[in-house]
């Protein structure tokens, strides 16, 4: 598996491999920018792919379950959005995962406490999402991390387990943080793209290509057209004979500790 660490210690490794042939052959200086620009490509795929595992260990779908199970997981509320949400997933018997924002959860408790009222999961997903959570310090991130833990367990009265960074981005940074707040990183395979178009069919029929045994569907409870989707991807399920489970039970983890 491809790391930041051992990805690191190649480079290095072949920077002063290169110093030393500059010294002793005079090489061209083009090879330090190749190999210069070849970490920098490298480093942006592993860090914005949140399956690549570059970074920290992020589990984003179960390759070992071959029956028709998937789970559905929320990004971004609690909104007014979110209560639409609630209703349909109870209108077809389906509990969810929701990531929630700290700061949302401030504006909007009553609407965190009804998803936890009907039995589903939530998880961390930082305080603020901010645009630039990614340049964060290790200290500011989790400063983050520890605030909407806060919050989320006046509602649950338990450790928060789960968490999933905004954007599906890790950095050194947060993997610094996350070696001190013990988090599981919870990512996805069946990404939605519903928090950048509002194409309801270009949506639905991005995740319809992409469901399969094992998968975790990222969707975001924010926008109406979100849950318009949503109806249309619950009834595709049920005819299709999908059966949805939560996060914590696909992976066999737990959401979280007492």
């Amino acid at each position: 598996m491809i790391t930041h660490k051992k990805v690191t210690i190649f480079f290095i490794s072949l920077l002063l491999f290169l110093f030393l042939l500059k010294a002793d052959k005079g090489i061209n200086e083009l090879w330090f920018l190749v190999a210069i620009l070849a970490w920098l490509a490298i480093n942006i795929y592993g860090t914005a792919r949140i399956s690549s595992n570059y970074i920290v260990k992020a589990f984003c779908n179960n390759p070992l379950e071959t029956e028709k199970k998937i789970a559905l997981t929320f990004d971004d509320g609690p909104s007014i959005y979110t209560l639409e949400v609630l209703e349909l997933l109870k209108k077809y018997n389906v509990k969810a995962t929701f990531f929630c924002i700290g700061k949302n959860i401030e504006k909007h408790p009553e609407i965190l406490q009804k998803v936890i009222d009907d039995g589903h999961l939530v998880g961390n997903h930082s305080y603020s999402h901010s645009k630039f959570f990614d340049f964060y310090t290790e200290a500011a991130i989790i400063k983050e991390l520890e605030k909407t833990d806060a919050l989320l367990e006046k509602f649950t009265s338990k450790k928060i387990n789960f968490f999933r960074p905004p954007y599906g981005v890790t950095t050194p940074s947060i993997g610094r943080a996350l070696k001190i707040t013990g988090h599981n990183v919870i990512g996805w395979n069946i990404r939605s793209l519903d928090g950048g178009t509002k194409n309801q069919e270009l949506i639905f029929n991005r995740i319809i290509k992409r469901v399969c045994p094992g998968g975790i569907v990222l969707l975001h409870d924010t926008a109406s057209h979100s849950v318009l989707v949503l109806e249309q991807f619950l009834q595709f399920l049920q005819q299709n004979n999908y059966k949805v489970i939560s996060v914590e039970e696909l992976l066999n983890l737990k959401a979280y500790e007492n």
